[in-house]
């Protein structure tokens, strides 16, 4: 399964599981970032951290350790 952290610009993905516990786990989803939500990557920064994401029609960055999180298809 892939991460969000191994997805280049351009694509569209849907989320399939988040992966951690605690605040971070919690505050991710406070974001926005759920099961089945459909995130578009805009840019990723030159060193590859942070990603800019759109995520329900807003912008979001997040940063790549938080992304490896996230496990989509």
């Amino acid at each position: 399964m892939k991460t969000l952290r191994e997805i280049p610009c351009g694509q569209t993905i849907t989320v399939v599981k988040i992966n951690g516990n605690g605040p971070v786990k919690r505050r991710i989803m406070d974001m926005g970032i759920t099961k089945g939500t459909d995130i578009y990557v805009n840019k990723v920064a030159p060193l590859g951290d942070p990603l800019e994401l759109t995520v329900r029609g807003y912008s979001l960055s997040l940063r790549k350790a938080d992304a490896e999180m996230i496990e989509v298809e």
